[in-house]
């Protein structure tokens, strides 16, 4: 039971940080990179929206609730990262990450969704094992907390280290990093069999 624990959770730490699948990271970045480390509560509550969207997609999807061609959710979490990306260039230095939290955290919840959708064919192999489904989801859902915790630490250091040592304004850290990552997003759209 507590080798099937961890199991769970290290599987759910590996989905977030699997260089494969860097979309979940990618999505992490532009999420974060408003935010310096006195932000921390609202980032913690925004990753966790995010991974209540994910966990609530996947159980949607294990209780046979929800299907969704695998085509369109892999075309649409690009689209996601795409979306937050260029919300950031846009409201760079305007101080958007103090406004009101209601949309930006419905908007996290809901691209949650998405992105645990496009996990759903490879849960139901983990779920195949015979452990209770809900059991899975949650400790699943722990390891993308830890996981997603880590990258959101990184990327406030990083901004930290960017902004106090090298003088980048918070401004600049923010649409540099935003216009990266809409570098690697648009080939990921392009090459969407969605499109094709």
């Amino acid at each position: 039971m507590r080798d099937t624990f961890f199991f769970n959770v290290e599987y759910g730490v590996y989905h977030v940080l699997d260089i494969n699948a860097y979309d979940h990271v990618l999505f992490l970045m532009v999420l974060t990179i408003p935010y310096v480390f006195k932000d921390w509560k609202r980032v913690l509550l925004l990753v966790s929206m995010f991974t209540l969207g994910h966990t609530l997609s996947l159980v949607l999807a294990a209780y046979h609730v929800v299907a969704v061609s695998g085509v369109m959710v892999e075309f649409l979490i690009p689209v996601t990262i795409l979306i937050v990306a260029i919300y950031n260039v846009f409201t760079a230095g305007r101080g958007a990450q103090k406004e009101r939290v209601g949309l930006l955290f419905l908007t996290t919840l809901f691209f949650g969704l998405i992105h645990g959708l496009g996990f759903a064919s490879q849960f139901h192999m983990l779920a195949d094992g015979g452990t209770h489904k809900l059991v899975l989801l949650l400790e699943f859902a722990l390891g993308i907390e830890i996981a997603q915790i880590i990258i959101v630490f990184i990327v406030l250091f990083l901004g930290y280290v960017i902004q106090t040592i090298f003088r980048f304004t918070k401004r600049d850290w923010i649409i540099v990093i935003s216009s990266i990552v809409i570098g690697l997003v648009i080939p990921m759209l392009l090459r969407s069999p969605f499109l094709k």
